[in-house]
């Protein structure tokens, strides 16, 4: 991959510094900000969703089914994270590509100390992990999720410490791995979460007590229906 590394004719390089080149010509209390924002505030901001979500799931009136395959499905996010950066250390190891700014120079890097290789970008993959497998569970979540994903990538690049193609590559396999393995996830997960719904001390993880007052208030007007048919019917 150094060879991808030259200026010139390459494109993922002019982009580098077309975007990385607006850091520059901003403020410095921007640059600070986007500092922030791309090495910790947009993962908080996902953590937050996921959380956000689940919090309007365990509320949702349905059954212990329903429930359980839907905060299946949220938790898988993270754990999707998590695993898409573990699938990301042999690839770094294997690919050794450097940060751009040890290959090209003028560019403005805000956040010193970066050793390490350069693709894929964990933050990339990280945070488009949690974005579809929260869009798996919830699409309205799941599309805000994308779009911080997105921007995640953005700030890595105008931060010069990631390619362009680093963050594509990063995209790609938290993509991948929350999609592939998502169907395996809800097989192992549901279960667990089912057992979870029927703790009484843990119960309250998988369904609010609301929901669950709503769902014993649901099935008694079914009963209450039911017997007043077959009245109307032995009255016929």
């Amino acid at each position: 991959m150094a060879g991808l590394a030259e200026s010139g004719s390459n494109p993922d390089v002019d982009l580098l510094y077309d975007i990385n080149g607006l850091a520059k010509d901003a403020p410095h209390w921007f640059d600070r900000i986007v500092e922030f924002v791309g090495e910790y505030g947009l993962l908080l901001v996902m953590i937050l969703l996921v959380l956000g979500c689940w919090w309007g799931v365990r509320r949702r009136p349905g059954g212990a089914e329903e429930a359980a395959s839907s905060v299946a499905a949220l938790v898988w996010a993270p754990l999707a994270a998590a695993v898409a950066v573990l699938v990301n250390v042999p690839i770094r190891g294997f690919v050794e590509r450097p940060r751009p700014f040890l290959d090209h120079q003028g560019l403005e890097v805000l956040v010193s100390g970066k050793t390490d290789y350069s693709f894929v970008s964990d933050h990339a993959t990280l945070t488009m992990a949690m974005a579809v497998g929260l869009f798996v569970a919830n699409r309205k979540f799941g599309l805000v999720g994308i779009g911080v994903a997105l921007l995640e990538g953005f700030c890595r690049v105008y931060m010069g410490v990631h390619y362009p193609t680093d963050v594509i590559g990063g995209f790609a396999l938290g993509t991948a791995v929350a999609l592939l393995l998502s169907p395996v996830a809800s097989m192992l997960l549901t279960p667990v979460l089912r057992a979870v719904d029927r703790s009484p001390r843990m119960g309250w993880l998988v369904r609010s007590r609301s929901a669950r007052a709503g769902e014993r208030e649901g099935f008694g007007r079914g009963a209450r229906h039911e017997v007043a048919a077959e009245e109307r019917d032995l009255a016929a």
